[in-house]
C-alpha cells in the first residue's frame, strides 16, 4: 500500500471557478471535518460540494488521486505512517518524530509531489487517550503513558471495532509506544468499558474525539508525546486553491480545538444535527 501511494500522480492547478469537491471518509469526524472546510471555502464565493463515504484512508486518497475530489481532512501522524511506514523506525529513543512540528515537518518532506497539506490544527490534536482503572494505575504507580511502557508486552489493551473518528482502530495499539500482548476490539463504549473495569483486559484505547463517561478510570497524561501527535490537516491537490482560499482553510486550522470537534461529532451523533449545521454554526461563532 505504502509503496503504491507514494507514486501517486497529481496533476496541478485547476480551471479558474472549478468547484472544489471535499472528500470525507466513512467516519463521522471525516465528514464533520468536510462540511467546515467545504462551507469554509463557500464563504470565499468557491463553488462547492461534499462527497461523503469515500471509505477508508486507501479509497479517500485514491479519489484524490484520481481528481474526483481535492480536498480531504486528515491527521498528521496518520498521513506520515502511510507515506512513510518507516519515519519512527530508526530514530533514537530521545529523537523520536512524535511531537506536533516534528511530525508535522516530516509529513511535508514524505507527501507524494502533487499534494501539499494547510498548516496543522495546533488546538486539535487527536492522539488516542490510554485508559487504566484507577486501581491498576495506583497499584502499578502509573501516573503517564510513558510508565506504561515497562509493562506493555504483558498488557492486554482493548479498541473499539469502529470509530468516530478519521484514526483507525487497528492502528492504535501501533501508534501508542507500546509492543502491547495483545489487542482486542469490542464493539462498543460500554463493553470496552466493562471488560476493562472486570480485569478482562489491561487497559483501553480511545481516539479522540470522544465524549465516552470515564468514571472510575484514569486518563493517563501524555505529554512526553508517547503517542505521536495527530493533528487535524486539509490534504489537498498542490495549486487548487487560490491565496484567499488558502488562507480561509489555514484560518479553520488556527480555531478548531479538540473539545470543540469532539462537541460538533456529539452533536451530529446523539442529536442527529446534520453535519453541515454544526459545521456552519461553527464557523460562524468564529467569524469564519
Amino acid at each position: 500500500m505504502i509503496v503504491a501511494t507514494a507514486t501517486l500522480a497529481v496533476s496541478c492547478g485547476a480551471d479558474d471557478g472549478a468547484r472544489i469537491t471535499v472528500g470525507a471518509g466513512d467516519s463521522l469526524e471525516s465528514t464533520v471535518l468536510a462540511e467546515i472546510y467545504a462551507n469554509a471555502l463557500a464563504r470565499t464565493g468557491a463553488r462547492t460540494a461534499v462527497q461523503r463515504d469515500l471509505g477508508e484512508r486507501a479509497d479517500y486518497l485514491a479519489a484524490l488521486d484520481a481528481n474526483r475530489v481535492q480536498l480531504v481532512a486528515e491527521h498528521t501522524g496518520a498521513l506520515l505512517s502511510y507515506f512513510d511506514a518507516d519515519a519512527d523506525a530508526d530514530a533514537d529513543a530521545g529523537n523520536r518524530t512524535r511531537k506536533p512540528k516534528e511530525v508535522s515537518d516530516a509529513v511535508n518532506g514524505a507527501l507524494p509531489e502533487g499534494l501539499v497539506v494547510s498548516d496543522p490544527a495546533d488546538g486539535a490534536d487527536l492522539r488516542a487517550r490510554v485508559l487504566l482503572t484507577e486501581e491498576a494505575a495506583t497499584s502499578a504507580d502509573i501516573h503517564k503513558v510513558d510508565d506504561l511502557a515497562p509493562q506493555c508486552a504483558t498488557t492486554a489493551v482493548g479498541v473499539l471495532a469502529t470509530t468516530d473518528s478519521i484514526a483507525q482502530p487497528n492502528t492504535l495499539a501501533r501508534d501508542s509506544g507500546c509492543e502491547f500482548a495483545a489487542t482486542l476490539e469490542f464493539p462498543d463504549w460500554a463493553t470496552l468499558r466493562k471488560a476493562l473495569l472486570d480485569g478482562q483486559i489491561h487497559a483501553a484505547l480511545l481516539n479522540a474525539p470522544t465524549a465516552e463517561a470515564t468514571t472510575g478510570l484514569v486518563v493517563l497524561p501524555d505529554d512526553t508525546y508517547a503517542i505521536p501527535a495527530e493533528n487535524v490537516v486539509a490534504l489537498m491537490r498542490k495549486g487548487m486553491l487560490d491565496a484567499t482560499q488558502s488562507k480561509k482553510v489555514n484560518y479553520v486550522s488556527g480555531e478548531l480545538t479538540t473539545d470543540e470537534l469532539t462537541e460538533m461529532i456529539r452533536r451530529v451523533r446523539d442529536q442527529h444535527e446534520t453535519p453541515a449545521t454544526v459545521a456552519n454554526a461553527w464557523l460562524d461563532d468564529h467569524a469564519l
